[in-house]
């Protein structure tokens, strides 16, 4: 023998490295799947806090936000959940109070100045 590997050899190697490539293909899947489980019951955790919370109207308003601008709903989101959790929400949120946390959330952004020279 010359020192390199046979036919077979070389078959038996890349059927092991392809077993080794698949095996890793299916742990890094086990680790997206457990990771998009958990992120799917977060989820399912800030609906139901926001079910609770918001009356009918605050929900459609918040909708109706999110669909226009998603970031902005996001953070209402986040800010009624923490809310929320921290025990500051009495009863429930109702559409003009809803107004008020979008109106803190964002900005006037129509307002602006304009210095003549």
């Amino acid at each position: 023998m010359s020192g390199e590997p046979n036919e077979e050899e070389l078959e038996r190697l890349r059927e092991q490295k392809l077993q080794e490539l698949q095996d890793q293909a299916q742990s890094e899947e086990g680790a997206n799947e457990a990771a998009e489980a958990q992120r799917q019951q977060m989820e399912a955790q800030k609906k139901a806090v926001l079910r609770q919370h918001l009356t009918d109207g605050a929900r459609k308003r918040l909708n109706t936000v999110k669909m226009s601008k998603p970031q902005v709903g996001e953070q209402v989101e986040q800010q009624v959940v923490a809310l929320a959790q921290s025990g500051r929400v009495q009863g429930k949120i109702d559409e003009d109070q809803m107004k008020q946390i979008l109106r803190e959330i964002t900005p006037d952004s129509k307002s602006f100045n304009i210095k003549r020279r």
